[in-house]
């Protein structure tokens, strides 16, 4: 019996990879252009390091972990998503000691939730995501969000939204988290059981629940906007205000608490087609939760396989060059012997090139550099390589040209 992909899991073939190289590329230019360097982490960690940053009421440390027994005696789990596994490795190299701060960092790969597969939610998905500490400046707030519009942009992206909250600091949430448990106190025994354990725990969760009935239950629920410190409400409003000079409209969703327990002042979420396409926000606290000094973060990121239905939602065309430069038409044994060497000292010029292998005939072999687009064909016979020369024909044209084989590199590169 032949084993298939794991649930939840896909395969990304040639003609799809493709795309996701565009948006990885597009990735790493919009960072650079914002100085935000990579960083690559492993794809498992220490649970502890989850447990402690993504935190124990999450449903993702509660339900939706890949969590095993090391060989020894260690519990590690696959990273189910990027920030604390960023932080980890801020904080263990030191990378706080820098003297030029906030240092700017962003990742590309994949993570890891059991979760029940459907269209862009998968067991194992893919992030783009972006982090910067040290920085506690609003602008900072409003670049960060800016990056991640840029990348949309530049992806060719259109009608993105954007949703900001401030989810205040442990001070706001203190008075916060009161008022809630009041106002849902009558109603506590008519929520999902996940949420009656959330109230006790974390209140605020409660709104980011999916349960119909618990979104029923938590309409006219206070505001975090009403109970913020002052110090926090000047910072939500700063960011507002950079937003607004950057051009970048948004809508303040004050329901807004994001699915991490890290998360303090400014949340936010990009939406497509009524679907969360990224999401993000500050969190002050989790550097020196995880060993490190007390120093602010923020940071977001985008699901790529999110990113990819966004696009054929969208009908976007990507730029993708399709095709090769050149391919090898060879008659008769001495020329395909040659066309092996032709073929190498190509590649080597930097000339995307291709022949066959399987000894067709001269019209297969036309219409197989037909199938790959080749620009061009290089046809060489025995004959021809008696002379010294070889035929080069422009597919796009039609027009066909004899070439000395001293002059064929430079030939076929003037053509490209």
């Amino acid at each position: 019996m032949m084993t298939n992909r794991p649930r939840g899991t896909n395969d990304i073939l040639p003609g799809d990879v493709e795309k996701w190289q565009f948006i990885e590329k597009t990735a790493r230019e919009v960072c650079r252009r914002f100085n935000t360097a990579e960083v690559r982490t492993p794809i498992f960690e220490h649970t502890e390091l989850f447990a402690r940053g993504v935190g124990e009421t999450t449903d993702i440390v509660e339900k939706e972990m890949y969590t095993f027994q090391d060989r020894g005696e260690r519990s590690l789990t696959l990273r189910p998503e990027g920030t604390a596994s960023a932080v980890r490795a801020f904080v263990e190299s030191k990378l706080y000691a820098q003297p030029q701060q906030p240092t700017k960092l962003f990742y590309i790969g994949p993570m890891f939730r059991y979760e029940r597969p459907q269209s862009g939610r998968y067991r194992q998905f893919h992030q783009f995501g972006v982090e910067v500490l040290g920085a506690s400046d609003p602008s900072v707030d409003a670049e960060v969000i800016a990056l991640a519009m840029t990348f949309f942009t530049e992806l060719g992206l259109t009608g993105i939204t954007l949703e900001i909250n401030s989810v205040g600091s442990p001070a706001s949430r203190s008075n916060y988290r009161d008022a809630l448990r009041s106002h849902l106190e009558p109603v506590k025994a008519e929520l999902c059981s996940d949420c009656q354990s959330r109230y006790d725990r974390n209140p605020m969760r409660i709104l980011d629940c999916k349960v119909d009935k618990c979104k029923s239950l938590t309409q006219g629920a206070p505001e975090m906007l009403d109970h913020l410190t002052d110090e926090d409400r000047a910072h939500f409003q700063a960011v507002c205000r950079y937003l607004d000079s950057f051009g970048i409209p948004y809508t303040v969703n004050p329901r807004m608490v994001r699915g991490l327990d890290y998360y303090t002042q400014t949340a936010f979420e990009f939406i497509e087609n009524g679907s969360t396409l990224s999401g993000g926000g500050r969190y002050n606290g989790l550097v020196e939760q995880l060993g490190g000094p007390e120093m602010p973060g923020i940071g977001f990121a985008v699901g790529i396989e999110r990113a990819l239905i966004a696009l054929q939602n969208q009908q976007v065309e990507l730029p993708i060059q399709k095709g090769i430069d050149v391919f090898f038409v060879a008659l008769g044994e001495a020329a395909q012997t040659h066309c092996v060497q032709l073929l190498q000292e190509m590649r080597v010029a930097g000339i995307v090139a291709d022949k066959d292998y399987l000894g067709k005939s001269m019209k297969a072999q036309m219409k197989a550099a037909d199938r790959l687009s080749a620009r061009q064909v290089v046809i060489l016979g025995d004959d021809e390589l008696a002379q010294g020369v070889a035929n080069l024909k422009d597919m796009a044209t039609g027009e066909q040209i004899t070439v000395p084989l001293a002059e064929l590199i430079e030939k076929v590169q003037s053509k490209k």
